[in-house]
């Protein structure tokens, strides 16, 4: 019997991971991808189209201006279909070529990538900053951290700001902030949406990736072993082991291709060893690729020791990356994006809602005639000002009765109130459908119709 408890803790300390850089065709790649992407996140708000900013989603007005459209609140339904055309979308390149989006489009690692090209230029290579963490505190360490960090947090403040600028016309924003105005919201989400990309890109990292996103956790659902992954052909590399560049005759000793110079895992920005196989941390940045390859030229070997594969070609079978999946994922986004695109393309630029007066359901005149009283709250959808005609047909001999034209504003809301009256005679039941067209006078394909109900007394047989 042990003279003293063991405890053993099962939660390890997180380490710092110093990713190294590499330079070749994937990275490039990416490099050219995060510039691209981050370009149009910071470009769009600043971007003026028809007179006003090209992307808002001006949440007071319950608008969303999209270059020259425009939606409401009762378009929300193209904002589901454009959510399953995401998921659809993730769906098919997953199963075509695994984890390509963690790679080289998802927002963190973009961000990520940004931040770790900052501590580089602040803090040097991966040796130096190892080094310099490992050193003790000194004005150096303070200085480079400092200003490590400051470039970190003004970064992420125009990240912050930029966001914002999605939902504040910006050039206004920009104003308020300059004169200290800024509203409450907008101060909120400003250092909310800068502090968790400071927090998740600068600080975090690839804690984001492993612990936090739950597409790590069900991607293999979407996996076949016809999926493109990033692997080590075990076969070819194994059994590692270091030997000069002279050495022709390694393999007679029982060493494969692989060095064992761990340039794969130094590398890698979530820390793992590719070598061990497909693991759920592994983000596809194919980073491993390109160190593998570089370490292959120096040595005379021949290159894709890692690399884009399949689980059948390792296994020496039979692979197609295009499978009846991937056929039925493409054909399903393709008939979405046509019937979002479809439905965009011929939406009606007017919309009306009919609404009765519910405190008099009808009244009679003194010449006998029925008359109902309705709200008519008349959306403009365009972007230019129309002026509508409007019909109302369901019953004989029935008469429309409104003081003026509908003139509405581009983009806005008008309601008012119009009158029917209908002669008894014409009335056969207790309620009749009627219905409202409403017509722009400048363009006859800007038209809508709705239907409403016309109340009268109780006709009596």
């Amino acid at each position: 019997m042990k003279s003293s408890e063991e405890s053993q803790s099962l939660f390890a300390s997180h380490e710092k991971i110093h990713p190294r850089f590499v330079l070749g065709f994937f990275s490039r790649l990416k490099i050219l991808s995060g510039l691209v992407l981050l370009g149009i996140y910071y470009a769009i708000p600043w971007i003026q189209w028809d007179g006003q900013q090209s992307i808002l989603f001006d949440l007071p007005a319950r608008q969303f201006h999209i270059l020259s459209l425009t939606f409401w609140p009762q378009d929300l339904i193209y904002l589901a279909f454009l959510l399953i055309v995401a998921a659809m979308t993730l769906f098919f390149f997953t199963s075509l070529a695994g984890r390509l989006w963690c790679g080289f489009a998802c927002p963190q690692t973009i961000w990520t990538d940004a931040y770790l090209w900052m501590e580089r230029l602040v803090e040097g290579n991966r040796t130096q900053q190892i080094k310099l963490d490992k050193a003790p505190m000194s004005f150096r360490k303070l200085r480079l951290k400092v200003t490590k960090h400051s470039l970190w947090i003004i970064f992420a403040l125009w990240t912050g700001f930029t966001f914002v600028g999605y939902f504040t016309p910006i050039n206004e924003l920009s104003g308020r902030i300059l004169d200290m105005q800024l509203g409450e919201w907008e101060t909120f989400w400003l250092l909310f949406y800068s502090f968790a990309i400071y927090g998740m890109a600068g600080i975090m990292r690839e804690q984001v990736c492993t612990y936090m996103c739950p597409y790590a956790r069900f991607q293999s659902a979407m996996f076949d072993k016809n999926t493109m992954i990033i692997a080590y052909d075990e076969e070819r590399g194994e059994q590692r082991g270091t030997r000069k560049k002279s050495d022709k005759d390694y393999k007679k000793k029982g060493l494969g291709d692989c060095i064992d110079c761990t340039m794969c895992v130094q590398v890698c920005p979530t820390g793992i060893d590719i070598r061990k196989g497909l693991q759920y941390q592994c983000i596809s940045c194919s980073a491993c690729i390109d160190a593998c390859n570089e370490i292959m030229g120096k040595v005379s070997y021949p290159k894709g020791l890692i690399r884009y594969t399949t689980e059948n070609k390792l296994e020496g079978r039979s692979s197609s990356i295009l499978r009846p999946r991937i056929f039925v994922y493409a054909g399903i986004l393709l008939a979405l994006l046509i019937g979002i695109g479809h439905g965009i393309a011929t939406r009606s630029l007017v919309e009306v809602d009919v609404i009765r007066d519910r405190n008099n359901l009808f009244s009679e005149t003194y010449d006998g005639t029925i008359e109902n009283i309705y709200r008519l709250r008349v959306m403009n959808l365009d972007k230019q000002v129309h002026r509508y005609q409007v019909q109302v047909t369901g019953i004989e001999d029935l008469v429309l009765l409104k003081e003026d034209d509908i003139l509405v504003d581009a983009a806005s809301i008008t309601t008012l109130s119009v009158r029917l009256a209908a002669q008894p005679e014409n009335l056969h039941k207790r309620s009749t459908p009627v219905y409202f067209q409403l017509t722009a006078e400048d363009n006859a394909s800007i038209s809508i119709i709705e239907e409403a109900r016309f109340l009268g007394p109780l006709i009596r047989h």
